[in-house]
């Protein structure tokens, strides 16, 4: 983990977190029709910003293809801050018990 800087981990940590999610809502739209087992679970960073960022800044009445870009930014972003986070904390707890 100290090969590489904390934001490279979050970027990555985030773009798996966007490939997940999408892949989950393509499955949900596709196969399951809107019923998949796991799926708020899978996307609750995207649905989170949905709800309390882009919701009160739009309309709930957007088209498809702009809602499901807010939905990946958000899934990107909040994922990426939570992998960030914990990975300074983890650097410094590690670089305080290393003391």
């Amino acid at each position: 983990m100290s090969k590489f800087k904390s934001t490279t981990i979050a970027i990555y940590g985030g773009a798996l977190a966007l490939v997940i999610g999408l892949i989950a809502f393509a499955l949900n739209w596709n196969v399951w029709g809107g019923g998949m087992p796991g799926y708020k679970i899978f996307l609750f960073p995207g649905n989170l910003t949905l709800v309390y960022v882009w919701h009160p800044l739009l309309t709930e009445e957007i088209d498809f293809w702009p809602k499901l870009f807010l939905h990946s930014l958000g899934q990107f972003t909040v994922a990426s801050v939570i992998v960030w986070l914990n990975t300074v904390t983890i650097r410094k707890l590690l670089a305080i018990r290393a003391l």
